[in-house]
């Protein structure tokens, strides 16, 4: 399953996730310029387009983008949601989109939440897989970008496509984004702080240990736990002064619901666990990331890229752990 953040604070917008899953499919951190030729397969190619930079993997030249952001600070997650993720077939009305082209089609030509709400208007996502040997994934789609503090959710479930706005800024797995918003109404009582004696004021019951307040917050593997803990993080996170002090922020929430090998079976001795944790700084194009076996933050720079050229710049992840020995 996935985690997935949209945090603004201060002046700086930072877009991220857990990506959690029981195998690795070689991520790459993958820049796409702006003279890409994106070919889609039932709707107009992007020929010229924003650039993006993001974690995914490359076929056939093609980048299939797990996340990504485009240079003008909109981003976009795609998150596990078995079970309930109901593509379509074709529409003449709509523009046909397959939901591993759904990624670089709305970064490509959209800047802003406001104009990827007027892409959603005509979009149908159409069951066509990448190839025989890549199926699509049963997904849903967190959005945000550096002008708005709020966040959207897609989902096509059987009844049709829904967007839904967000506004706690973060997704995980099933059930659908409005029974998991629901779901926070049973935690309305979880504080940071120590909470007064509501039980029976005249009854004596001590504070027996600090963290009292959060008692109640789950700590499973599962998607509504995660997504009341990382909701719960996220939304009592400090605001930190620097950029840098924001971005190790941002994974100190990540990495409240990171999960470590051999706590979530999903198949006999197969086990999920948080392969990459990203966060980038949509406004000024630096993607961040850590990976399982290397806690150090590492970085890339999309504008350190040439953004007018026409192939794929890919970096491999720094996955080796290094330990920073001070004698």
């Amino acid at each position: 399953m996935c985690t997935a953040v949209n945090f603004q604070t201060g002046s700086h917008h930072f877009f991220g996730r857990n990506l959690d899953l029981e195998i690795s499919y070689g991520e790459q951190v993958v820049v796409t310029p702006r003279n890409y030729p994106f070919h889609f397969r039932q709707v107009a190619p992007l020929t010229h387009h924003y650039a993006l930079i993001g974690m995914g993997i490359v076929v056939d030249n093609y980048p299939l983008y797990f996340d990504a952001t485009n240079e003008k600070g909109l981003s976009m997650a795609g998150l596990n949601y078995p079970g309930n993720a109901d593509y379509k077939a074709l529409a003449t009305d709509k523009a046909n989109v397959t939901p591993f082209e759904f990624i670089p089609w709305v970064l490509g030509q959209a800047a802003s939440i406001a104009e990827a709400k007027q892409l959603l208007t005509k979009l149908n996502l159409v069951k066509i897989n990448f190839s025989d040997d890549l199926p699509l994934s049963p997904l849903h789609w967190l959005i945000g970008d550096t002008h708005s503090a709020t966040s959207l959710v897609v989902e096509c479930d059987k009844d049709g496509l829904h967007v839904y706005d967000n506004p706690v800024g973060v997704l995980t797995n099933n059930p659908s984004f409005d029974k998991q918003l629901f779901n926070l109404n049973n935690y309305r009582s979880v504080s940071p702080r120590v909470q007064e004696n509501s039980f029976q004021p005249a009854t004596a019951l001590n504070d027996y240990s600090r963290g009292l307040g959060s008692h109640f917050l789950p700590g499973g593997m599962d998607s509504m736990s995660r997504f009341v803990k990382v909701a719960f993080t996220k939304l009592n996170a400090p605001h930190s002064a620097t950029p840098l002090e924001q971005v190790t922020d941002f994974f100190h929430i990540l990495h409240s619901v990171e999960q470590p090998k051999n706590l979530d079976e999903v198949a006999p001795n197969q086990f999920e666990y948080t392969i990459y944790s990203s966060c980038v700084d949509a406004d000024q194009g630096i993607y961040y990331y850590t990976t399982y076996t290397n806690n150090q933050i590492n970085a890339v720079k999309l504008h350190n890229v040439d953004l007018d050229q026409a192939k794929l710049t890919t970096y491999a992840l720094a996955d080796q752990q290094t330990v920073n020995y001070q004698n």
